[in-house]
């Protein structure tokens, strides 16, 4: 197989592995994460395998701007919109990133700790 195959967001977006999808439209899935950090923890993924924020393309520009809109309307839906919610990614192994395949941590419902 190869690592499009054995993608495990590449296999949710393509209903293979369940998920609690909270938003879709034809380019963007998001969905709860299975260990929240916090109590609205929602990951907002491009239907297109893109590995990480590096290999987004000026090809992709309106796809980021459809991960970003999906973000706010993750973020009115679930209920965070007004008090405040952290809105991340993980680039590279340093990073902390495990699953190779772009996507952004939509979190919130408590106040968070500082970053930095």
């Amino acid at each position: 197989m190869n690592g499009l195959e054995d993608c495990v967001f590449c296999k949710i977006v393509r209903g293979e592995l369940p998920a609690s999808k909270v938003y879709e439209d034809d380019a963007v899935l998001a969905f709860r994460d299975i260990r929240p950090q916090a109590p609205v923890h929602v990951l907002v993924v491009p239907k297109k395998h893109v590995a990480s924020l590096m290999d987004l393309t000026d090809e992709d520009a309106a796809l980021a701007g459809r991960l970003f809109a999906a973000a706010r309307a993750v973020a009115r839906q679930e209920g965070v919109a007004e008090s405040g919610f952290r809105f991340l990614t993980n680039t590279g192994p340093d990073s902390g990133q495990v699953v190779f395949h772009l996507h952004f941590h939509v979190m919130g419902g408590r106040r968070l700790g500082a970053m930095g």
